[in-house]
């Protein structure tokens, strides 16, 4: 048997049942709210190109030979026959050495010669004279073999003495000094009346200007990639090929000089963990000179096709580089990425993004992958005003810097 008791509501707990009912009726006879409106994004396809790699280096100008210049004969400083900080060319007088006692020593073996040549003479008649009595029996033949050998030993002391007399003009040659290359000549390390020693004073230094040496030095990973790249036909090593090299200076916009690679060293310090290479350089005028400071890039690859886009529309995570893509869905997607340099002020793109798909350009912060855009669709252009090298590499062996192919 069932009862009913009947419920009894306060007065306070009535009035809010009422308008919690009167608000639920209400609620259902509203429509849901529109959903937001897409994000407007900016996409293009990203620009392809044929590029250049260069990987950059910091080195010094060095003259191709650098001569140390010393006195092969003792003496006194008579004369200074250069200008100080000039070019000199090859065989010109630099200095003079007193040479009274080499002129002294050249006349005296000039005389030990003339006598030297009157025995031979002398010897010679007496030889030729016994030979004749030997025919008639008037000498023995003791003593023509005796003559003979007078004679023999005459000449050889002839010899001798023509040996010293070229020694001594030989030593009188050397109180000249003369430049044994073209080149800048330094200042004068002696001045007149100034006692040199052969072999120990430094007279000055000559150092050819033209062409000149850019020398650098490279980390292990540069060499490394090299060698690989030689293998896969790439592009020659620098060993044997005259690969390019473009110099900045200190003061240069651009790089402005223009080299080839002549030269790289055949082991790798194991200290510093580099190899040393150098490349010449066309100097007409002079103006590198030996310890000037450049900044140089040189040619790290051979020619590929790469795909650009602008710096900005990259994202970071952690290590990785990330772009965001637009499909046919009107939905972004993210793209793991491998950047390259920089070519003509955009990123080469290595891998992980194809030549078709739509790279967005703006708007990254409000994007999250899923989500549907509204895609304006651009074109990406170069930009010539942000492509120098604005970091050293030291260990990575990935290029600075690229160039778009000639």
């Amino acid at each position: 048997m069932a009862f009913a008791f009947p419920v009894y509501l306060s007065r306070r707990v009535r009035p809010v049942l009422g308008l919690f009912a009167l608000l639920l009726v209400a609620a259902c006879g509203e429509t849901a709210p529109p959903p937001p409106p897409a994000n407007i994004v900016s996409v293009a396809l990203p620009l392809q190109r044929e590029v250049v790699d260069w990987d950059e280096f910091i080195g010094r100008f060095e003259a191709i030979q650098d001569v140390e210049i010393m006195p092969r004969v003792n003496g006194t400083i008579e004369k200074i026959s250069f200008r100080e900080g000039v070019e000199v060319s090859k065989g010109q007088v630099l200095f003079v050495i007193d040479q009274r006692t080499f002129r002294n020593s050249v006349a005296e073996a000039r005389a030990a010669l003339d006598e030297s040549k009157a025995t031979v003479a002398n010897a010679r008649t007496e030889m030729e004279r016994a030979r004749e009595l030997l025919a008639y029996e008037a000498v023995s033949k003791e003593e023509f073999e005796q003559k003979q050998a007078t004679y023999r030993s005459a000449v050889a002391q002839r010899s001798a003495a023509q040996a010293r007399l070229d020694n001594a003009r030989l030593q009188l040659s050397y109180t000249t000094v003369r430049s044994p290359i073209s080149g800048r000549i330094s200042d004068k390390r002696v001045a007149l009346g100034d006692t040199v020693i052969a072999g120990q004073t430094v007279l000055t230094r000559v150092g050819t200007v033209n062409p000149i040496y850019f020398s650098f030095e490279g980390a292990e990973s540069f060499y490394l990639k090299y060698i690989r790249q030689d293998q896969r036909g790439e592009r020659r090593s620098s060993r044997y090929a005259q690969n390019p090299i473009e110099i900045q200076l200190a003061d240069d916009s651009g790089y402005n000089w223009r080299g080839r690679m002549t030269f790289v060293d055949s082991a790798i310090d194991p200290d510093s963990g580099t190899i040393r290479a150098h490349a010449e350089v066309q100097n007409p005028d002079g103006f590198l000179v030996p310890g000037m400071f450049g900044r140089a890039r040189l040619l790290g690859s051979g020619t590929y096709q790469a795909m650009l886009v602008p710096d900005e529309a990259l994202i970071t995570d952690q290590t990785r580089k990330l772009l965001y893509v637009v499909g046919k869905d009107k939905k972004v997607t993210q793209r793991v990425v491998e950047v390259g340099p920089m070519v003509e002020g955009l990123r080469v793109i290595r891998d992980g993004l194809a030549p078709t798909e739509k790279v967005v350009l703006d708007g990254l912060a409000a994007l999250r992958p899923g989500m549907e855009v509204k895609a304006k669709l651009t074109q990406i252009k170069p930009r010539s005003d942000n492509t120098a090298p604005v970091s050293i590499p030291a260990k990575a062996p990935s290029p600075t810097e690229a160039t778009p192919a000639e």
